[in-house]
């Protein structure tokens, strides 16, 4: 599981419904997910562009590699955990 301590706090509960429950995430954190470095930076907050090196480490090092990266996988993993979630 990964450690979402370790992501700015304003970021942490999005991430986590994204990886564990498949959530939408905001226009911010989705940029990112789909790795989409302009569209990324243009929506970040001050907070954010201070933070985009750590948030992007963060994800290379504990984020499922099938759930970011392009916009194929970000769908991808979105109607996979939705489909887990309807299984239960």
């Amino acid at each position: 599981m990964p450690d979402y301590s370790k992501l700015p706090g304003s970021l942490q509960n999005g991430m986590k419904r994204y990886i564990e429950e498949g959530v939408i995430p905001g226009h911010f954190l989705r940029a990112v997910l789909e790795n989409n470095l302009s569209e990324s930076f243009a929506r970040a907050d001050d907070m954010n562009r201070l933070h985009m090196y750590d948030i992007v480490s963060w994800m290379y090092n504990e984020a499922p590699i099938d759930c970011w990266g392009s916009e194929k996988k970000v769908k991808a993993w979105i109607e996979m955990r939705r489909a887990e979630k309807s299984e239960t």
